[in-house]
């Protein structure tokens, strides 16, 4: 029953495929290897369990991420930056919702994953320093976008915008407050 061309790549970008369609939480060797066409054992050819498997999701998302938020980076400085990150971040993780979620507290002591998003992190200290900020001044400009951005995201994923405000007027009101602070962290 084994499937040709099959590498541990395929399962990855499969199994991603899978987790954004069905949800991380419903990620099983069982479906992925239905997908696949091949019984669940073969898929330890490839990966050492479920764990493993989410693990290497982690580590292309956090890759794929870095690779999106560094290109609407390029040539910006400032709110610019900010803006084109934070809205090339919740567009992947809209568009990547269970990729997205593997990136969370569940694999944070995966080492693999840790470094890979390491490369987001380098990202947006990189929009930090378009503000001037360097240092712990730059670490806590970080710390504050990513959580407001990935607040803002979980939140839209899960429908908790329901009061009548306009989801898109928060957002940019958002960035708006994220850029004030940033100009003047004090």
């Amino acid at each position: 029953m084994a499937r040709a061309g099959l590498d541990t790549a395929a399962v990855v970008r499969a199994a991603a495929e899978l987790a954004d369609e069905e949800g991380v939480e419903r990620l099983t060797l069982a479906a992925l290897a239905g997908r696949l066409g091949v019984r669940s054992p073969s898929l330890y050819a490839h990966v050492d369990g479920l764990a493993d498997l989410r693990a290497r999701i982690g580590v292309d998302a956090c890759r794929a991420l870095r690779d999106a938020l560094a290109a609407a980076a390029a040539g910006r400085a400032g709110a610019e930056a900010l803006r084109a990150v934070a809205g090339a971040y919740r567009a992947w993780a809209l568009a990547h919702p269970g990729r997205y979620a593997t990136v969370g507290a569940e694999l944070a002591s995966a080492q693999t994953v840790r470094e890979a998003a390491a490369g987001v992190v380098e990202v947006m200290l990189a929009v930090m320093r378009g503000y001037g900020l360097e240092g712990e001044d730059a670490v806590h400009g970080t710390r504050a976008v990513r959580s407001a951005v990935h607040g803002f995201v979980v939140l839209e994923q899960q429908g908790g915008f329901r009061m009548a405000a306009d989801p898109e007027r928060t957002w940019e009101r958002m960035l708006t407050m994220l850029d004030r602070g940033l100009r003047d962290p004090a």
